[in-house]
């Protein structure tokens, strides 16, 4: 600590930080970052403030940042305004065609723009999407059959992204896309953000949730793995260390690494900041999975 009575312990603290972060800067600067944005810090305002601002501060560094998004909450209580029961069959809505008006609806011309909004309101340039712009993304029907318009990725062509990301724009998209007949479909927004991670050939993939990321122990927060391999991730699945919700995320990293991506990170989005605690701090906040070893520095 500086025994210059004009500089204080916090002030130490800040260019602590700062130098922290350089190195990371210097090293992603120029690299995309796909961030699926859900969970508390889409919901809580605190919350959201400090991941528009985290998202507009990479873009500012020279990070390319896209941000892929649902918004399960907002489509329940516009169901329930409606009238329309909400329905769920193995963790997926159940989306029939008058669900799925409400649904594209709300994710595209709501939520999508309010998060727009926020980011320019923080200085961020944002620009909303959705799977049907310039192709970005096309859908298939779910596997399983059983839900309705609820779809899986088929495809990505990320064309549409390159000239935006290049002009420092952050693209944010909604996870709703056509299939080959342009009727539209709901699809999980963890798969759409990792499949674009993949086609963007991303440095990292990061899913903010309302979890502390992988637990050797469900029921112990202190329990977290901090970061695993690939093969690591598949274990903890097989010996069912990772289960229940986890496991379609962590399902999503191990995709999205086997496609070449080089880190994927189950985050808890309900630290403030936790975006750049997990890009530009030496520790981050959540576990990070890695296609290739050794990739420390965080």
């Amino acid at each position: 600590m500086s025994s210059d009575p004009r500089v204080s312990s916090e002030d130490t603290l800040r260019v602590s930080v700062l130098s922290e972060a350089l190195p990371y800067i210097q090293r992603f600067a120029g690299q995309r970052i796909v961030v699926k944005y859900g969970g508390a810090a889409m919901v809580r305002e605190d919350l959201r403030e400090a991941v528009f601002r985290d998202l507009a501060l990479l873009a500012c560094v020279g990070v390319q940042p896209v941000v892929v998004h649902g918004g399960g909450p907002e489509i329940n209580q516009w169901l329930k305004r409606l009238a329309i029961e909400p329905q769920f069959s193995n963790g997926l809505r159940v989306t029939d065609a008058a669900t799925m008006e409400v649904v594209e609806m709300v994710l595209v011309g709501r939520v999508n723009k309010q998060i727009v909004n926020g980011l320019n309101q923080v200085g961020g340039r944002a620009v909303g999407l959705s799977g049907s712009d310039g192709g970005l993304v096309r859908a298939r029907p779910w596997a399983e059959g059983a839900n309705g318009l609820v779809g899986e990725v088929e495809s990505v062509d990320p064309s549409v992204l390159t000239p935006l990301l290049e002009l420092g724009y952050i693209p944010v998209i909604s996870s709703v896309a056509p299939d080959q007949y342009g009727k539209a479909h709901n699809i999980n927004a963890d798969t759409v953000a990792g499949e674009l991670a993949a086609s963007l050939q991303a440095v990292k993939l990061i899913l903010l949730t309302d979890t502390p990321g992988i637990l050797r122990d469900r029921h112990d927060p202190t329990s977290l793995i901090r970061q695993l391999s690939l093969s690591q991730a598949r274990e903890l699945i097989a010996e069912g260390v990772v289960a229940g919700g986890m496991t379609p995320k962590t399902e999503c990293c191990i995709r999205a690494l086997a496609q070449g991506v080089a880190a994927a990170h189950i985050v808890d989005g309900r630290h403030p900041h936790a975006l750049l605690l997990e890009v530009f701090t030496d520790a981050g906040i959540g576990t990070m999975v890695v296609g290739r070893s050794p990739y420390r520095p965080h």
